[in-house]
């Protein structure tokens, strides 16, 4: 039984995916806010705004269920707060204080901007139904990188896991490789592509668009689906000899995916190489999980299901290309800003 026999096999046991635009907070369960040390109101207390970038999280109602005690929500004209609000403390926030975000979510990442001009980006896990925010994490943040690589690493493990439409690229390519060796190969070059363009639109060496970029993320997945099918008929491309340079050169492509993604989340000022290293590292260990969960299939269903899964090849090729169609079109008004 081959390694391909077992990708199909999980890919008829994957559930129907909705068509959603990748990373969203509501493909990854992240979203992120900032909070902002402003200065002293008239009163004399400390004032503070807590904005909200990701607009698909449902709105803060109840601002005084998410302050501390010493806090009430304060009138924000002249701060422009577009999402979110504005707050005041008798006394500024310290590390005993926390915020209650009321959302349902997998975590939040928070990118606090301090009065003195420190800051810090600390990822808080969700749990039930709500999101703390321990003031105490994002006080002592800039001076643990532990903190942050163990945060980033999980962060990018997630993300990889999560965004459907780079695993089933995976998926996709996969299919198409024979024998351990190309494999390998495969699975090395498509991680050294995106670790390549991560990394340099992280430092501002290449501009990044998501729009255009997503779209084409569908069509790297609706080529496949067709090479996966024209393979069943006999005809053998450039795709089915060397894979793992056609892995190459769409990971690329998917590494600016990827920094987008990391983009939303926010890096810390005071440790963006060990943020984006361990982010890096994150996506990788998420990706190996996917492949060797792939192999211990193979291993597990020896040969019981090879001649029916091999007469599905075509019809998952179909499969995957209509998915990815649909979702090229959702993303198509975004590459010109709708």
């Amino acid at each position: 039984m081959t390694v391909r026999t077992v990708l199909l096999a999980l890919a008829t046991a994957l559930p129907a995916t909705p068509a959603v635009a990748a990373h969203d907070v509501d493909v990854t369960s992240v979203a992120r806010v900032f909070l902002d040390e402003i200065g002293l109101d008239e009163a004399g207390r400390r004032r503070y705004v807590l904005s909200i970038v990701d607009l698909q999280v449902p709105p803060i109602t109840d601002p005084r269920a998410v302050l501390p005690p010493d806090c009430a929500p304060v009138d924000d004209t002249g701060l422009r707060v577009v999402s979110g609000f504005a707050f005041a403390c008798d006394t500024p926030l310290d590390a005993e204080d926390a915020l209650l975000l009321p959302w349902s979510l997998a975590g939040v990442v928070v990118v606090a901007r301090w009065g003195d001009g420190s800051g810090a980006s600390v990822y808080f896990r969700g749990a039930q139904g709500t999101v703390p925010v321990t003031l105490g994490d994002l006080r002592a943040a800039p001076g643990s990188r532990a903190r942050v690589a163990a945060t980033y690493f999980v962060l990018g493990g997630e993300h990889i896991l999560l965004g459907v439409d780079h695993l089933l690229f995976v998926l996709g390519l996969l299919l198409l490789v024979q024998g351990l060796g190309a494999l390998v190969m495969t699975v090395t070059a498509f991680t050294v592509a995106h670790s390549i363009t991560l990394a340099a639109s992280v430092f501002g060496l290449i501009p990044l668009d998501r729009g255009p970029i997503e779209a084409a993320i569908a069509l790297s997945i609706v080529m496949l689906a067709r090479e996966i099918v024209v393979a069943d008929r006999g005809t053998v491309h450039l795709t089915h000899r060397m894979p793992w340079l056609v892995a190459f050169v769409f990971g690329l492509l998917h590494g600016l995916g990827f920094a987008g993604a990391l983009g939303d989340i926010g890096l810390p000022e005071s440790a963006i190489p060990v943020a984006l290293l361990f982010f890096n590292l994150g996506v990788e260990a998420g990706q190996l999980a996917f492949v060797l969960a792939l192999l211990v299939l193979h291993r597990l269903l020896g040969g019981v299901l090879e001649t029916r899964l091999r007469r599905m090849k075509p019809a998952m090729g179909y499969a995957l290309g209509a998915l990815a169609t649909l979702w090229f079109f959702e993303r198509l008004p975004a590459v010109w800003g709708g």
